[in-house]
């Protein structure tokens, strides 16, 4: 099934949040390389494409896991979310209705 996992970053974490990218950017590629990945995202802090040092408000990723609780472990593990980039994070199933 599919899963929505919200992320919403703490307070001044920009700095935090490209330290680890990389790391992040890499279990996103490992999701993608299995084709479990449907999308993935940060959400600019302005409206724009590259927001600058005003960063990003959280990330959005739809992918495909065995269960809720297998998501929300996948979540869980994110060096977004161990280093404390996320605030936290929202994990709830997703149907995907478009593009078909």
């Amino acid at each position: 099934m599919l899963y929505a996992l919200i992320g919403e970053d703490a307070p001044n974490t920009h700095e935090k949040r490209m330290a680890v990218r990389t790391e992040h950017l890499a279990r996103l590629a490992a999701l993608q390389a299995d084709g479990r990945l449907i999308l993935a995202g940060p959400c600019p802090a302005v409206d724009s494409p590259d927001p600058g040092p005003a960063g990003f408000t959280g990330s959005v990723i739809v992918a495909e896991f065995a269960s809720l609780e297998e998501a929300q472990a996948w979540a869980s593990a994110d060096p977004y979310t161990t280093t404390g980039v996320f605030a936290r994070c929202t994990v709830k199933p997703f149907k995907k209705v478009f593009p078909q």
